[in-house]
């Protein structure tokens, strides 16, 4: 696999958490996933949906890359020539 397929493989998300003052001595965790290839950020107060996010934003790209990777890669996604 060269260095462009494996780029194509590849995802990159930075993940950033922090605790929120509520009043009245409460604290909840929030959090925000950035897409850092579409810049897309998505924020959350739980952890399960910290997965949710990710795998939302993994299912969006994926009919696009699926197309970029036949385009560029036809002899693994099937010939269109």
């Amino acid at each position: 696999m060269d260095k462009t397929q494996a780029s194509f493989n590849t995802q990159l998300f930075t993940v950033r958490v922090w605790r929120e003052e509520l009043g009245a001595g409460q604290r909840e965790w929030r959090g925000e996933v950035h897409d850092v290839l579409s810049g897309e950020r998505r924020y959350f107060r739980e952890w399960s949906a910290l997965l949710a996010s990710l795998q939302a934003l993994l299912e969006a790209q994926e009919p696009a890359r699926r197309e970029i990777g036949a385009q560029n890669y036809p002899d693994e996604q099937g010939d269109r020539r």
